[in-house]
């Protein structure tokens, strides 16, 4: 089926009971919310009052018959939107051999978004078709809001926050979109490994970090060790934004947060049912794990291990873009590694490490295994491959840098990046990265294995 820019989703938690097996991969998931009328109105009827249902359910059915105008060509008319096709889009091969996707890859562009929602060992059978079509549709759902803001002259700064701001969970990317008030009242989709959704510290606790550079300015602000800001994506822009630094940690940067009007949370707010599983499945010879709801590990914090073992796949988001005036940009979020050392800081907030961006060469985000990241500067060797290179491209400089300098090394994982020309890469050295890129046609592509497109 050809995809199509007015057909995408818009995902948010869902309620329901899962079978052993989906409970394995994911407690909340993601859907239509057409589909999930009758999930939202369950929920409302077990955890708040039947007045508020009452109240809530007739504005629904007048949000649902408004009609939405839709503001250009090239732009997703909200009034006409339908659930995503997840038939997959098997690279197509043109007259000169080279598959379609490819092609769409290398092609110069006005305008460029490109992301990824972490890399790993995916195995295939680990994902079925439900849980993949999630990952799809929120992935497109990311692109789409990055889209939108490039289409109508926006700058890329803007666009690779907003992008990673779904990933992470926040659904204001929605504009004028009749479902946004309601994404924002209630669903936060937790698919990804930044946000909502993050990971746990050996110790019990979620602890974000992110950053964001300006490929235009060279300014960038980054910030780590967060228990309590929604969108710390958010955040390390306002530190490049209104600080002369770029690099502060929590708990300063949370006050810094709370006065610069960013929504603060509890940090019981990261909380997932299927991360805290994956926290409490290690080896024998890892750190004992209370078995207790979160609420109160505070009270008996796990023994450290001489071994910090990490049997997961590691999980970043990140977006970078190309905008029409010409700036670079790239974003990166994440809530680190499964079991890290609490107070470890990984590669997402170092700048050339998992962030960079410089607007006569390539923005580049990163994912994988942030020590390696840290120790190649991985991010920033890709740039430099192009800046003093002899006509390197960026196809060339993120191939070498992943498939060569970080395999030869041990590292796994995986970038994206996209030059100043519009043109994207997705390289990565694991079973799977989700991953996808959108050009000025508006078209999304997305992937999560090697050369299977959505």
């Amino acid at each position: 089926m050809e995809n199509n820019f007015d057909e995408i989703a818009i995902p948010g938690s869902q309620w329901h009971s899962l079978s052993d097996h989906d409970y394995e991969i994911m407690d909340i998931t993601c859907d239509s919310v057409e589909m999930r009328l009758p999930f939202i109105v369950g929920h409302f009827l077990r955890s708040r009052s039947v007045a508020f249902a009452c109240i809530m359910l007739p504005l629904f059915s007048i949000c649902s018959l408004r009609s939405t105008r839709a503001t250009s060509v090239n732009q997703p008319s909200r009034s006409q939107r339908r659930i995503i096709s997840t038939e997959t889009k098997h690279s197509t091969v043109n007259s000169e051999g080279l598959p379609e996707v490819d092609m769409a890859m290398a092609r110069p562009s006005r305008f460029a978004l490109v992301l990824h929602g972490g890399a790993g060992v995916i195995p295939p059978d680990s994902l079925p078709p439900p849980t993949r079509e999630k990952y799809v549709a929120a992935l497109k759902e990311a692109l789409l809001a990055g889209y939108t803001v490039l289409n109508e002259g926006g700058t890329s700064l803007d666009a690779t926050e907003v992008a990673v701001r779904v990933m992470e969970g926040m659904y204001d990317a929605l504009g004028e979109s009749r479902w946004r008030w309601l994404m924002m009242f209630f669903l936060d989709c937790p698919l990804f490994n930044a946000g909502k959704g993050a990971v746990f510290s050996r110790d019990g606790k979620n602890m974000c970090e992110a950053s964001i550079m300006d490929g235009r300015t060279m300014k960038a602000g980054a910030t780590t060790l967060l228990t309590t800001v929604k969108n710390p994506i958010s955040l390390a822009r306002v530190i490049k934004d209104t600080t002369p630094h770029v690099f502060i940690a929590a708990p300063e940067a949370e006050k810094l947060a709370a006065e610069s009007g960013l929504e603060i949370v509890d940090p019981s707010y990261f909380f997932t049912e299927h991360r805290w599983k994956q926290h409490l499945e290690q080896p024998a010879d890892s750190p004992a794990i209370s078995e207790s709801a979160p609420v109160h590990y505070k009270d008996q914090p796990p023994s450290y291990s001489e071994k910090d073992a990490d049997p997961y796949p590691q999980g970043t988001v990140g977006a970078c873009a190309l905008d029409t005036h010409g700036d670079l940009a790239a974003a990166t979020s994440t809530g680190g590694k499964t079991n890290k050392w609490t107070y470890r800081i990984g590669d997402t907030p170092l700048i050339s490490c998992g962030t960079y961006a410089e607007n006569s060469y390539a923005a580049v985000s990163g994912t994988g295994n942030g020590e390696f990241f840290i120790r190649y500067a991985v991010a920033y060797d890709i740039v430099a491959q192009m800046k003093y290179g002899a006509n390197v491209s960026l196809a060339k400089a993120a191939d070498k840098t992943i498939h060569e300098t970080m395999k030869n090394a041990g590292g796994e994982g995986g970038v994206v990046a996209v030059d100043a020309h519009g043109r994207v890469a997705l390289p990565f050295n694991t079973t799977g990265m989700y991953r996808g890129f959108i050009k000025e046609d508006g078209v999304p592509h997305v992937a999560i294995f090697h050369g299977e497109w959505y």
